[in-house]
């Protein structure tokens, strides 16, 4: 299975950290964030990589080289301007080819075992579009994304549900994305290259019963501001 990590964000919240250094290569316990993926990314038993770049594009590039240094194959997909979420990954289906990839957002940090993901292909390439990794929701986001519909559990994963999306009555059982999740290539059938975000697609696609999902209650960090990336720093450089 290929991998793509979305690094092509200008990370507006994050400024001014992110004026001269590219969001994914901002470092936390010693260590830029996109690192930590690509570290756990080959001792999961991923091989190919796929990153989109805009912002300060050629400092990731610099940086991770082909990717060789960390026993993978890296490739990019250049953007300019970038083109959002799914206008990335549709941006980049050349390089993911046809079969279910995974896909990473680059400001994000989790201790999830990736390895874990691999047999989603199957889900995935059989009746769902996606399979989400969902987490407890954070304090900054406290209303969730998506509801994990433990009335029906996915035999064939266990420990996988039907994603619904939620209303406007909160349930115990709403949850955060967690920007980790196995997509086909499917899931962007009719939709034409150019700026856009992932969210609606995502959520007509659960609405039609397309999308699985699962809740990943170890560590994970959306290191969406400074404050978030220093709370990450302290907490992983006393781990060491």
């Amino acid at each position: 299975m290929k991998v793509m990590i979305l690094a092509a964000g200008l990370g507006k919240r994050m400024l001014p950290l992110t004026e001269h250094t590219p969001k994914p290569l901002l470092k936390a316990g010693g260590k830029p964030l996109i690192v930590y993926h690509l570290e756990h990314l080959q001792k999961a038993g991923f091989e190919e990589v796929v990153i989109n770049t805009a912002h300060l594009g050629e400092q990731i590039e610099t940086s991770l080289g082909d990717g060789e240094r960390f026993g993978l194959r890296i490739q990019y997909s250049r953007e300019n301007p970038s083109l959002e979420t799914a206008g990335g990954i549709i941006n980049a289906l050349p390089l993911l080819g046809d079969a279910p990839f995974l896909v990473i957002n680059g400001d994000v940090w989790s201790d999830l075992a990736l390895a874990t993901l691999q047999s989603c292909s199957k889900l995935v390439d059989g009746p769902y579009l996606a399979h989400l990794v969902l987490v407890e929701n954070p304090s900054h986001h406290l209303g969730g994304d998506f509801i994990l519909d433990r009335q029906h559990p996915l035999e064939k994963r266990r420990g996988s549900f039907l994603l619904r999306n939620k209303g406007r009555i909160p349930e115990p059982c709403t949850y955060t994305f967690g920007g980790i999740s196995v997509l086909t290539p499917r899931l962007f059938d009719g939709f034409s290259a150019g700026s856009r975000p992932l969210a609606p697609i995502l959520r007509t696609a659960i609405e039609a019963g397309n999308v699985s999902g699962q809740l990943h209650e170890g560590g994970w960090c959306d290191v969406g501001t400074p404050e978030r990336l220093n709370e990450l720093d302290q907490r992983l450089s006393s781990a060491c």
